[in-house]
Protein backbone atom coordinates (compact mmCIF):
# COMPACT_ATOMS: atom_id res chain seq x y z
CA UNK A 1 0.00 0.00 0.00
CA UNK A 2 1.36 3.49 -0.93
CA UNK A 3 1.78 6.20 1.43
CA UNK A 4 0.32 9.44 0.98
CA UNK A 5 3.03 12.08 1.88
CA UNK A 6 1.02 15.01 4.48
CA UNK A 7 1.23 17.68 1.15
CA UNK A 8 -0.79 14.73 -0.93
CA UNK A 9 -3.38 14.21 1.81
CA UNK A 10 -3.90 18.16 2.20
CA UNK A 11 -4.36 18.10 -1.42
CA UNK A 12 -6.57 15.55 -1.61
CA UNK A 13 -8.54 16.77 1.26
CA UNK A 14 -8.56 19.85 -0.57
CA UNK A 15 -9.95 18.72 -4.05
CA UNK A 16 -12.78 16.97 -2.40
CA UNK A 17 -13.75 19.76 -0.13
CA UNK A 18 -13.71 21.96 -3.53
CA UNK A 19 -15.54 19.09 -5.56
CA UNK A 20 -18.49 19.71 -3.13
CA UNK A 21 -18.31 22.96 -2.99
CA UNK A 22 -19.17 22.69 -6.96
CA UNK A 23 -21.87 20.02 -6.13
CA UNK A 24 -23.64 22.17 -3.48
CA UNK A 25 -23.38 25.44 -5.74
CA UNK A 26 -24.58 23.27 -8.86
CA UNK A 27 -27.74 21.67 -6.83
CA UNK A 28 -28.39 24.80 -4.78
CA UNK A 29 -29.18 27.02 -8.04
CA UNK A 30 -32.63 24.84 -8.67
CA UNK A 31 -33.27 23.24 -5.37
CA UNK A 32 -36.92 24.27 -3.58
CA UNK A 33 -35.11 25.64 -0.63
CA UNK A 34 -31.78 26.31 -1.65
CA UNK A 35 -30.61 28.84 1.60
CA UNK A 36 -29.12 26.11 3.81
CA UNK A 37 -26.88 25.05 0.05
CA UNK A 38 -25.95 28.60 -0.06
CA UNK A 39 -24.96 29.06 3.26
CA UNK A 40 -23.20 26.16 3.53
CA UNK A 41 -21.12 26.90 0.71
CA UNK A 42 -20.66 30.16 2.05
CA UNK A 43 -19.14 28.95 5.66
CA UNK A 44 -16.69 26.22 3.88
CA UNK A 45 -15.51 29.17 1.73
CA UNK A 46 -15.15 31.70 4.76
CA UNK A 47 -12.78 28.51 6.88
CA UNK A 48 -10.77 27.62 3.62
CA UNK A 49 -9.68 31.41 2.98
CA UNK A 50 -9.34 32.00 6.76
CA UNK A 51 -7.11 28.48 7.14
CA UNK A 52 -5.65 29.93 3.71
CA UNK A 53 -6.41 26.69 2.11
CA UNK A 54 -8.34 29.22 -0.32
CA UNK A 55 -7.66 33.03 -1.66
CA UNK A 56 -9.47 35.58 -2.38
CA UNK A 57 -9.19 37.09 -6.12
CA UNK A 58 -10.98 39.86 -6.05
CA UNK A 59 -14.59 41.87 -6.87
CA UNK A 60 -16.50 40.64 -9.66
CA UNK A 61 -19.89 42.28 -11.34
CA UNK A 62 -22.92 39.54 -10.98
CA UNK A 63 -24.55 38.23 -13.44
CA UNK A 64 -27.50 38.34 -11.58
CA UNK A 65 -27.67 41.35 -9.44
CA UNK A 66 -30.92 40.89 -7.87
CA UNK A 67 -33.12 44.20 -7.29
CA UNK A 68 -29.77 46.72 -7.80
CA UNK A 69 -28.46 47.93 -10.41
CA UNK A 70 -24.93 46.92 -9.74
CA UNK A 71 -23.49 44.06 -7.52
CA UNK A 72 -20.39 42.58 -7.14
CA UNK A 73 -19.19 39.59 -5.58
CA UNK A 74 -16.05 38.06 -4.01
CA UNK A 75 -13.83 35.65 -6.51
CA UNK A 76 -12.73 32.85 -4.85
CA UNK A 77 -10.18 30.47 -6.01
CA UNK A 78 -10.25 27.01 -4.19
CA UNK A 79 -7.80 24.46 -5.77
CA UNK A 80 -9.19 24.15 -9.48
CA UNK A 81 -12.00 25.93 -8.90
CA UNK A 82 -13.27 28.99 -8.78
CA UNK A 83 -16.87 30.40 -6.25
CA UNK A 84 -18.61 33.55 -5.77
CA UNK A 85 -19.89 34.89 -2.55
CA UNK A 86 -21.43 37.95 -1.27
CA UNK A 87 -18.84 40.47 -0.27
CA UNK A 88 -18.27 41.77 3.32
CA UNK A 89 -17.30 45.27 3.80
CA UNK A 90 -13.86 45.20 4.02
CA UNK A 91 -13.36 43.49 0.66
CA UNK A 92 -14.19 46.62 -1.10
CA UNK A 93 -11.24 47.94 0.43
CA UNK A 94 -8.89 45.50 0.08
CA UNK A 95 -9.64 43.73 -2.89
CA UNK A 96 -9.33 44.56 -6.77
CA UNK A 97 -12.11 44.95 -8.76
CA UNK A 98 -11.50 42.89 -11.76
CA UNK A 99 -15.21 43.85 -13.64
CA UNK A 100 -17.25 41.71 -15.66
CA UNK A 101 -17.17 37.68 -15.14
CA UNK A 102 -15.65 36.06 -18.13
CA UNK A 103 -17.83 33.40 -19.17
CA UNK A 104 -15.18 31.32 -20.43
CA UNK A 105 -13.58 30.20 -17.44
CA UNK A 106 -15.44 27.08 -16.34
CA UNK A 107 -14.99 24.86 -12.97
CA UNK A 108 -14.14 21.19 -14.22
CA UNK A 109 -16.59 18.84 -14.69
CA UNK A 110 -17.32 16.43 -11.47
CA UNK A 111 -19.14 13.54 -10.28
CA UNK A 112 -20.29 13.96 -6.62
CA UNK A 113 -23.64 13.50 -4.93
CA UNK A 114 -25.47 15.95 -3.39
CA UNK A 115 -25.98 13.70 -0.16
CA UNK A 116 -22.20 12.61 -0.10
CA UNK A 117 -21.16 16.43 -0.73
CA UNK A 118 -23.47 17.93 2.47
CA UNK A 119 -21.78 15.37 4.07
CA UNK A 120 -18.25 16.58 3.54
CA UNK A 121 -19.20 20.12 4.33
CA UNK A 122 -21.43 19.62 6.85
CA UNK A 123 -18.24 17.52 8.87
CA UNK A 124 -15.69 20.35 7.92
CA UNK A 125 -18.33 23.46 8.83
CA UNK A 126 -20.43 22.17 11.79
CA UNK A 127 -23.32 23.15 10.21
CA UNK A 128 -26.29 21.04 11.10
CA UNK A 129 -29.37 21.24 8.20
CA UNK A 130 -32.65 22.15 10.41
CA UNK A 131 -35.63 19.86 8.90
CA UNK A 132 -38.95 21.21 8.91
CA UNK A 133 -39.48 19.06 12.25
CA UNK A 134 -37.18 20.71 14.36
CA UNK A 135 -38.34 24.50 12.50
CA UNK A 136 -38.75 26.80 15.35
CA UNK A 137 -41.58 28.38 13.36
CA UNK A 138 -44.24 25.18 14.03
CA UNK A 139 -47.54 25.52 12.55
CA UNK A 140 -49.72 26.03 15.64
CA UNK A 141 -52.67 24.04 15.98
CA UNK A 142 -56.43 25.22 15.39
CA UNK A 143 -58.49 25.33 18.79
CA UNK A 144 -62.44 25.76 18.61
CA UNK A 145 -63.40 28.86 21.18
CA UNK A 146 -65.43 27.64 24.11
CA UNK A 147 -68.52 29.93 24.42
CA UNK A 148 -69.42 29.87 27.87
CA UNK A 149 -73.55 31.41 28.67
CA UNK A 150 -73.40 34.69 30.09
CA UNK A 151 -73.00 34.69 34.10
CA UNK A 152 -71.44 31.21 34.06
Amino acid sequence: MIELSDQEQIQEHLSSLSQAIFTVNRHAKTASNPKFLYQLKKEALIQLVNEGKAKKIGLQFSNNPGLSQQRSDVLIKCGEYLFHIPPQKEDFTHLPHLGKMIEAMRNPKTRMGLREAKTILQSYTGLKEITTEQSPHKKKTYQKPIFKRLGE
